[in-house]
């Protein structure tokens, strides 16, 4: 059934993608908050078509921790899902993501459109700063800047592999940072196309204040991250393991 679920809400899932572009197509030429209030009903719909074709729910801790005003947001990053699970809750999202999602056909006019900060990897030292420049003149506007600190999805468990660039962006755009920590690869496994049923949580941690130096926030903010990610993991593999010993009973 896993398998079977899994399929129709891919199908489902890029079908729902394609169709909501389509109807952000007019909001290219209004305010963003038009196109921002699509996106926001789009994932909205995700959450629904998640639970009811996949059986996975969603549950949301701390939200009242993320202060309105320009800030950063840094999340722990191990599926699709986050990328957007956070858009209702988060008043102006701005997304750190590579360049090459913006020339992407709709989806990336839309990307443009939001305001999001594109990122050359391969650029480094430039694409660092070009990257905080954006950044900032974002922040400066109230918004709230996302960004997935080891910069790709990592496995449940997996060793964390946090870059630089979010201590240099914390650094240099002077704003508080709040962690985010998440199960979500235990039920949307990264590279794979199997949902398995249960509950992402996801957790929102008490915000750094700004005035750390880069080594030392770099620090706490891995330590947070992936404390709370490890006992989210757990809090998830037990749910896994219920349900199993669940369907082996007689």
């Amino acid at each position: 059934m896993v398998i079977v679920r899994s399929v129709i809400f891919n199908i489902v899932f890029y079908l729902n993608l394609t169709a909501y572009l389509i109807v952000a197509m007019p909001t290219l030429l209004l305010p963003y908050r038009y196109l921002l209030g699509v996106a926001r009903a789009w994932a909205r719909s995700n959450f629904w078509l998640l639970r009811v074709i996949c059986g996975v729910k969603a549950d949301f801790r701390g939200l009242e921790k993320i202060p309105r005003g320009g800030l950063i947001v840094a999340s722990k990053h191990q599926s699709i899902w986050e990328t957007f699970a956070l858009l209702p809750f988060v008043d102006e999202p701005t997304f750190i993501l590579k360049r090459e999602l913006m020339w992407i056909p709709l989806f990336g006019w839309c990307l443009w459109k939001a305001g999001m900060v594109p990122v050359n990897r391969g650029a480094r030292g430039p694409a660092l700063a070009a990257m905080t420049e954006r950044a900032k003149a974002e922040v400066d506007r109230g918004r709230q800047i996302i960004i997935f600190p080891e910069g790709t999805r990592r496995p449940p468990g997996a060793e964390p592999k946090y870059k630089y660039g979010v201590a240099y962006l914390y650094a240099e755009t002077g704003v508080p940072c709040v962690p985010i920590a998440l199960n979500s690869g235990l039920f949307w496994p990264r590279r794979s196309f199997r949902r398995y049923p249960g509950t992402v949580v996801l957790q929102v941690c008490d915000p750094i204040p700004p005035g750390l130096e880069k080594t030392e926030f770099m620090a706490r903010l891995q330590y947070v991250i992936e404390t709370a990610s490890a006992q989210l993991v757990e809090e998830g593999a037990a749910e896994i393991m219920a349900r199993a010993e669940a369907r082996a009973r007689p």
